[in-house]
């Protein structure tokens, strides 16, 4: 909680722990676009280690992460199979036509998946005059349909259907569905060419994401980080913290799957037209329909909760190391007294 508010907008609203404040502090640095810097080398190496890719790329955020990929992976012009309501489609400020000059093929994801069949439907329309398609985009979690994972077995499938075309995952809070799931990131990303994720979001680091991939996509990624402004110098400092991150934060994220479906429960209790299952909150996102969602989160903010919309009519709160029991029993009732 910050200045008395239970704040329940985001996950990124993460407070850095006392632990990565003194490594930040005590971070051996160097000229990190020199390749020089020993804490972002460290970084880099472990989480593509554990996402079982053989290099990585740390930037400033995890729009940045999805941009160099798309400028690596596609060529101006492509076309880029997506889910309708990924990160990469609608949350980047149409970043994706502005700096890869690609356009995107839409398909839905109401469940948070890709169906193989629209794969090889866009596929096959080459032969027809339609764009070319170079490239398929995931989310993992996919956060519009309530943080939900891919299952291994999905992704395999959207990867057979996929053929020689790349796969990129926006795994932003992969970590998330390794805890919620039990299965390893590396099982995960095996299917896919590229994974980006947050250090940022539930993991608590204050500043980075990172982006692992084969070795010469990897070279051209530290290439197009550069163009687009994201080379950086002594970035041990933040770094630091997210070697912490992922030493210390991932197991963690268990208790903000419990609390967001405490909170389900609530929202579900209280708004049973809303669309929240509480059985379908498997990681820290309550999503929920309310016709006035405007109003809703004034009245919330008057009970000192904070939420947040991510399209017209759709609430959210999102769980996070920094809302404990006692602030999630302030939202519940918030929940409970408002209209």
């Amino acid at each position: 909680m910050s200045s008395g508010l239970v704040d329940l907008r985001s996950d990124t609203v993460t407070q850095p722990t006392p632990e990565m404040r003194r490594a930040m502090a005590e971070a051996e640095v160097g000229d990190d676009q020199y390749g020089e810097d020993p804490t972002v080398n460290a970084l880099e190496e472990a989480y593509a280690e554990r996402v079982g890719k053989p290099a990585a790329v740390f930037v400033p955020s995890g729009v940045m992460a999805n941009q160099i990929a798309l400028r690596v992976l596609c060529r101006p012009g492509a076309l880029v199979i997506a889910g309708r309501r990924q990160h990469v489609v609608i949350y980047e400020h149409g970043a994706a036509a502005r700096n890869a000059g690609i356009q995107f093929y839409e398909v839905d994801d109401d469940d948070g998946t890709i169906d193989p069949d629209s794969v090889r439907w866009a596929r096959r329309a080459v032969d027809h005059h339609y764009p070319v398609p170079e490239l398929v985009c995931v989310e993992h979690t996919h956060m519009p349909a309530g943080g939900t994972p891919w299952s291994v077995s999905a992704l395999e499938a959207l990867a057979a259907a996929s053929g020689e075309l790349p796969i990129h995952m926006d795994g932003a809070r992969l970590f998330n569905a390794e805890v919620a799931t039990g299965t390893a990131a590396a099982a995960f990303t095996k299917p896919v060419s590229t994974v980006m994720s947050c250090l940022s979001k539930g993991l608590c680091a204050p500043v980075g994401s990172v982006l692992a991939g084969p070795v010469d996509a990897m070279a051209e990624a530290r290439v197009e980080r550069h163009r687009l402004g994201g080379a950086m110098r002594q970035a041990g400092v933040i770094a630091a913290a997210g070697l912490v991150a992922l030493r210390t934060m991932v197991e963690r994220l268990a208790d903000d799957h419990a609390r967001a479906r405490r909170l389900a429960e609530a929202v579900a209790e209280r708004w049973p037209q809303g669309g929240c299952d509480p059985g379908r909150v498997p990681t820290n996102m309550v999503i929920f329909s309310h016709p006035e969602a405007g109003s809703l989160l004034e009245q919330f903010r008057t009970e000192g909760v904070l939420a947040g919309t991510i399209a017209p009519g759709i609430v959210r709160f999102v769980t996070h190391k920094d809302i404990d029991d006692a602030g999630l029993e302030r939202a519940i009732k918030a929940v409970a007294a408002a209209h």
